[in-house]
């Protein structure tokens, strides 16, 4: 596919989903806003249609995608403002506008799409560890009652050890934010020209002249809350909304990796035969590839491609860890 094939494909992407989005958005504001983008993307796809027929490059015909289904699917599912930093990897405008317009739900949505970030990656790292430590044991010809112990322990030691981690990496992360923006807040309250000034030096800096910055540090500072949140922004380089919950990281790790690394282990417990192996692989193989679909709404990537990376780098690692467990076995007879 040439590359006028591919940015008018985006473009026809773009203007089908902004179709769904406008359907589904109950603001008036945001719904024109969405189905005049919509127009416009429409209008760009003509463009590139213009220059393949220029160039005699043949249009292909417009389908949505696996991908495209699944996010329309989610859109009509959780909403528009649900999803938006899926949306922001597809590269859907307006994105800013819709925050400020559903503001009140915005830092639930943020903590609610980093503990699905954490939760997806911990299943991942669960089920690529134990299923790795279960094909060393089963390399090594333990027996099955030994493979379910050691599963188990690394079930729990893992799960302990990712929630341990989450919440001290977000709970240090979390004190810092908010030390820097409580000085920040008695700066405000204390001085408030000069951090308005201080403001208006940083749009300059980004190219804005002196008049027009003046008026919008001016009317981010008259307003408290929009003017530490700026201040937090653009001063301290602190997005507010991303301070999270350190509890709510810490248990998304620990439950999304103990799930992750139950699910090889699964049959072991239920069958308790050697030839569980099979279904704890058709288990992992099938759970991998999910995961990289739904890794591939936050990357924009091709739905099987991330599947099959993911499955992928999985098998690679748990036949690494059989070939071990194999030399270990025979050496160790």
């Amino acid at each position: 596919m040439t590359e006028y094939q591919i940015n008018w494909r985006e473009e026809k992407r773009s203007a089908y989903l902004y179709r769904i989005l406008a359907q589904h958005e109950p603001s008036i504001l945001q719904k024109k806003m969405f189905l005049e983008l919509g127009v416009a993307a429409e209008k760009q796809a003509l463009l590139w249609e213009k220059r393949m027929k220029e160039m005699n490059i043949p249009i292909p015909a417009f389908k949505p995608d696996l991908h495209l289904f699944i996010v329309s699917w989610l859109v009509k599912l959780c909403g528009v403002h649900r999803i938006r930093y899926i949306l922001s990897a597809m590269k859907i405008r307006g994105m800013s506008a819709l925050e400020s317009a559903h503001h009140e739900h915005q830092h639930i949505a943020t903590s609610a799409a980093n503990n699905l970030r954490a939760a997806v990656f911990g299943i991942n790292d669960g089920l690529i560890s134990n299923m790795s430590l279960i094909l060393g044991m089963v390399g090594s010809h333990a027996s099955v009652s030994t493979i379910i112990v050691a599963g188990t322990a690394g079930l729990l030691a893992g799960a302990a050890s990712m929630g341990a981690g989450e919440y001290i990496s977000v709970r240090s992360q979390r004190e810092l934010f908010e030390y820097q923006i409580e000085i920040e807040r008695q700066e405000l309250a204390e001085y408030p020209e000069e951090e308005k000034q201080e403001l208006s030096l940083i749009y300059q800096a980004r190219g804005i002249a002196k008049d027009q910055a003046d008026l919008l540090s001016t009317l981010m500072i008259q307003n408290p809350k929009i003017g530490l949140d700026t201040l937090a922004r653009e001063e301290l380089g602190i997005n507010p909304d991303d301070i999270v919950s350190p509890i709510g990281a810490m248990l998304s790790s620990f439950v999304s990796f103990a799930l992750g690394a139950f699910l090889p282990l699964f049959p072991f417990v239920f069958w308790r035969d050697s030839s569980s192996i099979v279904p704890s692989i058709a288990i992992t193989c099938l759970s991998l590839f999910s995961i990289g679909m739904v890794l591939s709404l936050f990357t924009n990537k091709s739905v099987w491609w991330s599947g099959l990376r993911m499955l992928l780098v999985g098998s690679i690692a748990g036949a690494i860890t059989y070939a071990i467990g194999c030399l270990l076995g025979v050496s160790l007879a």
